[in-house]
């Protein structure tokens, strides 16, 4: 029989946050697939925990992969961890999930801390509905769509990053999603000196370009108002005819009943109204 494939959260600042379970599984794994094995050995040593350990990570993701998978297949038991929190979020650990998946090895999760979940319920902004972004893309293109993508996004959105480009992701952000937009910036989660300052994203902005930021930072960010969004979306729609309207969503496959449905909503009308509205135009 194969082994297991333990995914461990680790604390992101505090070490009492280490769970009992996550100490004995460590223990009692055959190795420990570690992100970086200088870092990890602190906490390894904090619980005097000697269990051998390896590398994986984001440049040895594949070829490590496929060693620890040989190895759960050989019935050993791996428990895997990211520098700090949930391995899998942010990390090279989804693809080694995925090849546990299709070798059939079993997987399962040791909750605990995660940064993510951690800044959003400090946050103060919505929790009900929210998309996790990680770090904005470093390439310029790329990073470009991704704020694009992300201005009328309605959900709360939770961004990380280092606090060395805090100021200047900041000022893009208060760009591309509002000036006013609302902003928590957390930093140094669970430690002494944690802090979370909730404002707008210009005044964010101006602050961290004022004062330097320190600690790993987190930005948990309030959706667009969904009614300003239909609103905006209306007015759009109202520069054109209600004909063009009808012709633009026919020209998608729709039926001249779906498309006048399709229209009403749009436009905030009944469908009585617009039908009246074709034929005094028509």
């Amino acid at each position: 029989m194969s082994g297991t494939l333990y995914l461990c959260a680790t604390p992101i600042g505090n070490l009492e946050d280490m769970t009992f379970r996550v100490v004995r599984t460590l223990r009692e794994a055959d190795v420990i697939a570690a992100e970086d094995t200088r870092n990890s050995i602190k906490l390894l040593n904090h619980f005097e925990i000697s269990t051998p350990m390896t590398s994986y990570h984001e440049h040895n993701r594949y070829d490590k992969g496929r060693e620890l998978i040989a190895r759960l297949l050989a019935g050993e038991n791996v428990a895997l961890i990211t520098d700090a929190g949930m391995p899998g979020i942010s990390d090279p650990g989804e693809t080694l999930v995925r090849m546990a998946y299709d070798a059939g090895v079993p997987v399962t999760v040791l909750p605990g801390a995660c940064a993510c979940v951690t800044a959003l319920v400090l946050s103060g902004q919505p929790t009900r509905r929210f998309c996790f972004e990680a770090f904005l893309p470093t390439e310029r293109k790329e990073r470009e769509e991704a704020l694009a993508g992300l201005r009328n996004e309605t959900r709360t959105i939770v961004l990380y990053e280092a606090p060395h480009r805090l100021a200047k992701t900041l000022r893009e952000l208060a760009e591309h999603l509002g000036a006013e937009r609302s902003v928590s910036v957390a930093r140094e989660l669970t430690k002494k000196h944690e802090t979370v300052v909730r404002t707008t994203l210009a005044e964010a902005a101006a602050h961290y370009e004022a004062e330097a930021a320190r600690g790993e930072c987190v930005l948990v960010i309030a959706g667009r108002d969904p009614a300003e969004l239909r609103q905006e979306a209306r007015q759009e729609w109202e520069k054109l005819t209600l004909q063009e309207h009808m012709e633009y969503y026919l020209a998608q496959g729709l039926d001249r009943k779906e498309a006048m449905k399709a229209v009403a909503k749009d436009r905030n009308m009944g469908k009585r109204e617009v039908y009246q509205g074709l034929l005094e135009n028509g």
